[in-house]
């Protein structure tokens, strides 16, 4: 599973499953954030089997699952002070992360939005939900 990191705190990937977490924990991530609502596809692991994993590791799980409809969510200031806070690994995952990569962008304003912009290109994320 490629893990791409955008920040010094912040790491995107695309659907993880129960058998990563102890890896993901392994690797020093300290919270696992949902970015993907559950049914979007058939078999993917849903929710609540990602949380009683990341439990059993001691890792926080945070749901907040969007598409395109409600994007961006309830509370994209919340979600990105946690995306910015450099006293967690915060590990978010979607279909394919760019829709993790799409919410820290947008949660980002002036100047580090711009940065944002030019970090999640350069990795090769398209930016198309993300109105500036």
């Amino acid at each position: 599973m490629p893990i791409f990191q955008l920040t010094e705190s912040l790491s995107v990937a695309a659907q993880i499953t129960p058998q990563d977490i102890p890896n993901l924990a392994a690797q020093g991530f300290t919270v696992v954030v949902c970015n993907r609502p559950d049914g979007e596809v058939p078999g993917q692991a849903t929710m609540d089997e990602i949380e009683a994993a990341c439990n059993a590791a001691d890792l926080l799980f945070v749901r907040y699952p969007v598409d395109a409809m409600n994007f961006p969510g309830p509370d994209i200031e919340g979600l990105g002070a946690l995306f910015d806070d450099l006293g967690q690994s915060v590990l978010a995952y979607c279909r394919t992360g760019t829709r993790c990569a799409n919410l820290w962008v947008t949660s980002q304003a002036g100047e580090a939005q711009a940065a944002a912009v030019q970090t999640a290109r350069d990795i090769g994320f398209d930016l198309s939900l993300v109105r500036a």
